[in-house]
């Protein structure tokens, strides 16, 4: 097999090309700085909620369907207290319903009921 020598030299030449064009893109890369900023990432502790005093409130034609469940929530000591609650009745639902509070008392209407014997948790999620 025969190369002819104007295909060596463009093949050479090529290569060389792309090499200077490769390393110019390092060294413009490694030659960016980044200005010292303030931010970062770190731990603290979260304080949490005590839950009780819960009522669920269940379908007046058919008492097999919760239409509502109502709660305290009570922030631990140094805490606030939330201003926003959501609550779910179904472990691998997903589902958070909306709560609002009243009177010292969060409400959550349970869009479309739930089955009684499907509900397998209440899981609150309060933040402030």
């Amino acid at each position: 097999m025969y190369i002819s020598r104007s295909f060596k030299i463009r093949f050479i030449l090529t290569t060389v090309f792309i090499l200077f064009l490769s390393t110019s893109a390092y060294a413009f890369a490694s030659s960016n700085t980044m200005t010292v900023s303030g931010a970062g990432d770190g731990v603290g502790a979260i304080s949490g909620y005590t839950v009780d005093n819960i009522h669920y409130t269940l379908k007046a034609t058919d008492p097999s369907i919760i239409t509502s469940v109502a709660f305290s929530v009570t922030p631990e000591a140094g805490g606030s207290a939330p201003t926003t609650v959501k609550a779910t009745l179904i472990a691998s639902s997903g589902t958070l319903f909306n709560c609002t509070l009243s009177a010292d008392t969060w409400s959550c209407t349970v869009g479309g009921g739930v089955n009684v014997a499907d509900a397998n948790e209440l899981r609150v999620v309060a933040v402030q």
